[in-house]
């Protein structure tokens, strides 16, 4: 077995050989095995249209971890993968490709359209999986998925089908949110909502006897032109009088009635509001209370029709510049007022949505929505971090129907016909080939295609067959635990849970890991408007996957947001080489006969071994702990303290003069805990760090095949030794005071002096077992342990811990006359500068004509010079 590493980790020359290694061998496939427990993720589609960002790399991180880990401990470990088609991304993608060769929609038709879209989706389709194998991803790539592929698309449209038949997807004219731009309808968790800075206009609509009438505020003065009625609260005394009455609608002069509804705020605006049933939802809602028609003046543009006499042919906008003119010119607008409001956008091309009264179809949602609350409320799916449940359980108490039509050509059509003879609608899995009613053949598919949101919902069951009843959904469904951002509860985790509960009679999954989102240096969103966008690939290129793996899990919190900081990832590539030197000190010390593990009991354990064996235990302990929780950041921080600090500073010191000395059996001991140790922390590391630990793992002495399918470690019962620990960690602590006190004091590294350590009865006997490490780690010469406080040397300069006190000779740190000198001409420069700075701000003419940051920066270094001079003073007086 070849023992040396290369002088230096290179993430090229090993990230791509052993990924293709692991693919080879097949190590991230799973099947039904009956003597393993299953554990399951299934992976959250990213989009074919999408390019590998840090959100992606944070949110893949995470489930690796978790695949890595449960896959060492002997699970039957399934991560599902695939890719969504994203419906509205992928054809605006298609749609500008070619505007730019002249080609339209319409020029080509719906079955050209839909050859190119597959054609880009075999071209580009595959792209983020390929970047997501660069991170390191762990996947089972065997069974990629893709939300239209044959298995999907059947899911699909059982799922709608049954729904369809059991009453809770229907097809009606209801008020939905319309994209302009896309030109298709949106769910209302597709439109995003930010305030803006708008306008409350006033506007007079007279009686219809000539009376004043009322006058009511609105933030969308052109939709004015679809106004059929005036709503007031039936118990505001002031429109008592025109209830059953009539207005005059102002521009249009159409008489609408005065209607007396409890949706009115009566203190919002005037009391009195306009009725727009076909462009408002609460509109359309009192509208349908009291029969009012139901009038669209805005076509699928955004443009007024010609149901908007005057103004047809306008854009909105701009024909609310011209509605707000001529209601000015005829003396109909009272005034305008300031208002912010909130508006809705589009979430993909962030186009102002427009709500509008279309024929569409819908999920009834609310019968679907209590079992799925109910799976959260009994504790059968977790939120974690908990309070993200409150998040799920508002948006579910307060749902409304779902809108789940697309006017696109991408996408899983709606398995609906029109029989074109007689008119009658078939809701099929499979096309019929005639109408059932009266047996034509002229029978046509319904233009619309489904949310995407549909498919995406039925992911966790349709990647395993459904609804086929395969081995592989009664072994890994339902799955272990689903890691996604808060950003899409109600996108997908919502849906998901509705979507199982309803078709599969269960809980998709058992926990919901909720992580923040990845956002810049200084904490804004990372966006293509702002630049401000980090490429993963680029810093996989820079400092390897690792690194850049390291990062985004090290100390962070569930559910919390981070800031991207490239000083971060340098500090995970530092940790990689530190990890990457360790292993090759190692193995450079091994002897060519050192082909197994050795038998650790077996070996002439000192206190330091004893110490390690115990510390391992229990960092194996809290790391399994804290994965179980799926706390991964402080699993994270965990294993690098531990790795950086007490093994590679402390033992490997510790290990040293063992390895060079020529007692046989302590030297097999050191070698045979190091290798033991080194082998441990590549197996708690791999989770986090694929490459580098398989990398070290294949040149370790008895290792298996591989780290990844090595055994997960537990704790050793047998590796407890609490009084050797106590003492090491008494020294370790007293180490750090010496050595603290000798920077100081500016003590040479080569000058050795004396140590007498004073310690109760216990703690000195601690001290006298491992006085050896004591004197070597803290470059001490001589090294008394006493309890006896008369015996302290004179002169000593003292530290102390809560378990000791240290003295060292002062005339044996430093030459005191020198050290004087030096102080002394230390003050004499610093004094100089504070009677300088204090001349300064006594000065007027200084005080009075400086900019004021330059006065504060005086005033600060002068605080911090006599900080100083305050210490020199002390150290002096001390001499």
């Amino acid at each position: 077995m070849a023992k040396n590493l290369e002088k230096v980790y290179e993430p090229k020359s090993v990230e791509g050989r052993l990924y293709a290694l692991w693919e080879e061998k097949g190590y991230f496939h799973a099947a039904p095995n009956p003597d393993k427990k299953p554990f399951s993720i299934v992976i959250p589609p990213p989009n074919i249209t999408g390019q590998l960002h840090m959100g992606h790399a944070l949110d893949n991180t995470l489930q690796d971890c978790l695949i890595r880990f449960k896959r060492m401990q002997g699970f039957e470990t399934l991560w599902m993968p695939g890719t969504d088609h994203a419906s509205i991304a992928t054809e605006v993608k298609i749609v500008e490709q070619m505007a730019s060769e002249g080609v339209t929609k319409a020029d080509i038709g719906r079955e050209g359209f839909l050859e190119r879209a597959w054609a880009w989706r075999k071209q580009y389709g595959g792209r983020i999986v390929e970047q997501l194998k660069q991170l390191g991803s762990s996947c089972d790539w065997e069974r990629e998925r893709f939300t239209m592929d044959e298995g999907c698309s059947n899911a699909v449209r059982t799922a709608f089908v049954d729904l369809y038949d059991k009453g809770l997807i229907y097809r009606g004219d209801r008020i939905i949110n319309w994209c302009p731009d896309c030109k298709t309808a949106l769910s209302d968790a597709e439109v995003e909502y930010e305030e803006q800075a708008s306008h409350l206009w006033y506007i007079r609509y007279p009686a219809e006897d000539g009376g004043e009438g009322v006058v009511v505020a609105t933030t969308r003065p052109e939709t004015m032109l679809g106004d059929t009625g005036v709503a007031v609260h039936p118990d505001d005394p002031r429109y008592a009088h025109l209830v059953g009455k009539n207005v005059v609608l102002p521009l249009m002069n159409r008489v609408i009635p005065v209607v007396a509804d409890t949706y009115v705020d009566l203190e919002f605006g005037t009391g009195a509001v306009k009725m727009t049933p076909a462009h408002d939802p609460n509109d359309f809602e009192v509208g349908m209370r009291h029969h009012l028609e139901v009038l669209r003046v805005l076509d699928d543009g955004g443009v007024v029709n010609e149901f908007g006499g005057a103004y047809a042919g306008l854009e909105r906008y701009e024909a609310r510049k011209r509605v707000v003119a001529d209601l000015e010119a005829i003396g109909a607008l009272v005034k305008i007022e300031d208002h912010p409001h909130n508006v809705g956008a589009c979430y993909r091309c962030h186009t102002t949505v427009e709500p509008i009264v279309s024929k569409q179809w819908f999920v009834s949602m609310k019968p679907l929505a209590e079992p799925a609350m109910e799976a959260v409320r009994s504790g059968d799916t977790r939120f974690l971090p908990e309070r993200f449940s409150k998040t799920y359980f508002h948006w579910m108490e307060n749902i409304r129907d779902w809108c789940i039509s697309r006017q696109l050509w991408w996408g899983h059509r709606i398995p609906a016909y029109y029989c074109e003879d007689c008119g009658e609608m078939i809701v099929a899995i499979e096309s019929p080939s005639a109408c059932a009613k009266c047996g034509s053949t002229k029978v046509r598919q319904d233009e619309d295609v489904l949310d995407t949101w549909f498919s995406s919902g039925l992911w966790p069951f349709s990647t395993m067959g459904w609804p086929d009843r395969t081995e592989e959904l009664a072994y890994f469904y339902p799955t272990n635990v689903l890691v996604t951002g808060y950003d899409i509860i109600f996108f997908w985790v919502a849906r998901m849970i509705v979507f199982g509960m309803a078709e599969m009679g269960e809980k998709p999954f058992d926990d919901v890991l909720i992580h923040g989102i990845v956002r810049d240096a200084i904490g804004r969103k990372m966006s293509k408007s702002l630049g401000n966008g980090i490429d993963p690939l680029e810093e996989i290129d820079k400092y390897g996957a690792e690194s850049l793996r390291f990062s985004l899990t090290n100390g962070i919190s569930p559910g919390n947001d981070m800031r991207y900081q490239s000083e971060k990832v340098e500090a995970s590539r530092n940790f990689c080489n530190k990890i990457w030197n360790a292993a090759r000190f190692v193995l450079m010390n091994l002897d060519e006969d050192d082909e197994s593990p050795a038998d650790i009991a077996s070996l002439q354990l000192d206190a330091a071994d004893k110490w390690l064996l115990t510390r391992l235990n229990a960092i194996v302990a809290e790391m399994t702990a804290h994965l179980e929780e799926f706390d991964i950041g402080l699993a994270a921080q965990k294993i690098y303290d531990f790795a950086w600090s007490e093994f590679c500073d402390w033992y490997i010191e510790m290990a040293k003069a063992r390895l060079y000395g020529e007692d046989a059996g302590a030297k097999a001991a050191a070698r045979g805990v190091l290798v033991h140790g080194l082998r441990t922390i590549v197996q708690l590391l791999h989770p986090f760090m694929p490459f580098i630990t398989e990398e070290i793992y294949q040149h370790l002495p008895g290792s298996g095949e591989s780290v990844m399918v090595s055994a997960w470690p537990v704790p050793n019962a047998a590796f407890d030794f609490p009084a050797q620990t106590r003492a090491i960690e008494k020294m370790m602590e007293l180490t750090r005071a010496i050595r603290n006190l000798r920077a100081e004091m500016n003590v040479p590294p080569a000058t050795r002096p004396s140590v007498t350590v004073l310690a109760d009865v216990e703690s000195a006997a601690d001290f006298e077992a491992v006085a050896s490490y004591l004197q070597r780690l803290s470059s001490a010469g001589e090294l008394r342990v006493t309890t006896d406080r008369a015996c302290m040397p004179a002169s000593a300069v003292p530290c102390a811990t809560p378990f000791a006190e240290a003295f060292l000779p002062l005339n044996e740190l430093i030459d005191v006359e020198k050290e004087k000198k030096r102080l002394g001409k230390e003050a004499e420069k610093l004094q100089i500068e504070i009677d300088r700075a204090d001349a300064k701000l006594n000065n007027p003419g200084f005080t009075n004509k400086a900019p004021a940051n330059v006065i504060d920066g005086v005033r600060a270094q002068l605080e911090e010079n006599r900080k100083t001079m305050a210490k020199i003073s002390e150290r002096l007086a001390s001499l």
